[in-house]
């Protein structure tokens, strides 16, 4: 049996419910000189062989805790500018803003009443808005960096990743609501949850970021193209940094090979023509975002208006939908594509407050002129400003 499966097997038995103790001894035999890949790979293969993902996930902290030693030695050199040194620049951040908010929240429990923690409440006023701003963090890395990774074959450690991306947000949300309910409710009722979420975020911040400073980077540094990463850069460089981010120095790119400009063809429609240049800027200046998915699942385009609702980056063209949502809207992405595919529904909408706006969000079967399911396209509009129309407008202001 060679190392991996002897390592399969080993994290098979702590799923049946063997203790780290009792292997203890097999383990350091087969962890000699474990790479982070490999890891990455055990975890992909486990899954395809019928391990819920759930359970990788929760057997993920006992096997790298036993892991710990060999994965340290393996950490990854990224040179600066490098989006990898980027995101453990911030990764270092996040946990010092961690720290500081148990420090301060334990600080608070100690204090009577507001007034008299009204030093402390301003620290946690800057932790909290670090913490918001955070959020581009995970979204460079579910839209950009993830996608890289599952076209370069790794596919199921990302979407643990972004399992757990969203539980850290789930604890995040608690303490934005403790913050801005303090002033209604009783102090007592808010210095003690304040720490427990603290104490929460900490420890849960902690254990992901050791995942993935020393098994997802070093994987994505050794199976993502030299070549690559200069795209993810500039997609890096389009969504944004955190407040908090290290300048990101400049880094070589690879040149684009020069394509020379030809004369374009109109592209006629029984309605009429058009260029191509003229056809995506129509579909940019909509007042929607529009998604495409083809028959198989993948998606092919999106447009790109000035105020997209939600990220989108090149990274996702190619890549399949049902890994653009996280695990608790997959089933119903599913059912929809599946209805749409089986003819059972045309259309599919929901709508959601986001930031204080109404988004509506639709979904439509897209059908050639003889019932075929080419895919379907999502349609985002912002209609807040509409639901508040009134009465009648027939000139121009």
């Amino acid at each position: 049996m060679d190392r991996k499966e002897a390592l399969k097997s080993l994290i098979k038995k702590l799923h049946s419910g063997v203790t780290p103790a009792e292997i203890k001894e097999q383990f350091k035999e087969a962890i000699e000189g474990v790479t982070p890949t490999e890891i990455a790979q055990i975890e992909e293969e486990l899954i395809e062989e019928g391990m819920p993902r759930e359970e990788v996930q929760r057997l993920c902290d006992v096997h790298i805790a036993v892991f710990k030693e060999s994965l340290e030695q393996e950490a990854p050199l990224a040179p600066p500018g490098h989006p990898i040194r980027t995101l453990m620049e911030e990764h270092k951040a996040l946990l010092e803003f961690a720290g500081e908010l148990k420090d301060i929240s334990g600080q608070i429990k100690k204090e009577t009443d507001l007034a008299s923690a009204s030093e402390e409440m301003g620290v946690l006023d800057k932790i909290v808005r670090y913490m918001k701003d955070s959020e581009s963090h995970y979204l460079r890395e579910e839209n950009v960096l993830f996608p890289y990774l599952e076209k370069n074959g790794v596919i199921q450690p990302p979407a643990i990743m972004w399992s757990e991306h969203n539980k850290i947000r789930e604890v995040k949300k608690s303490l934005y609501k403790l913050a801005d309910t303090r002033n209604i409710i009783a102090f007592r009722d808010f210095g003690r949850p304040l720490e427990e979420v603290a104490v929460s975020l900490a420890e849960m911040l902690s254990s992901h970021f050791y995942k993935e400073n020393n098994i997802l980077f070093p994987t994505a540094l050794k199976v993502i193209a030299a070549d690559e990463w200069g795209e993810i850069r500039k997609q890096f460089d389009e969504l944004g940094y955190c407040s908090f981010t290290p300048r990101p120095v400049p880094m070589a790119i690879a040149a684009e090979t020069p394509v020379s400009k030809q004369v374009e063809d109109l592209i006629s429609f029984e309605t009429g023509s058009m260029s191509r240049e003229e056809l995506e800027t129509i579909l940019d200046t909509l007042p929607v975002d529009i998604t495409f998915v083809d028959k198989n699942d993948t998606v092919r385009y999106f447009s790109q208006s000035e105020d997209r609702i939600f990220t989108r980056t090149k990274a996702v063209i190619g890549r399949k939908v049902q890994q653009c949502h996280p695990q608790q809207s997959l089933p119903k992405v599913i059912q929809i594509l599946e209805d749409f595919r089986n003819g059972r529904r045309n259309t599919a909408e929901f709508w959601i407050n986001l930031k204080g706006r109404l988004i509506h969000i639709r979904y439509f079967a897209v059908r050639s002129k003889d019932e075929e399911y080419l895919g379907c396209i999502e349609v985002t509009q912002d209609i807040t400003d509409i639901q508040k129309i009134t009465g009648e407008k027939r000139l121009l202001d």
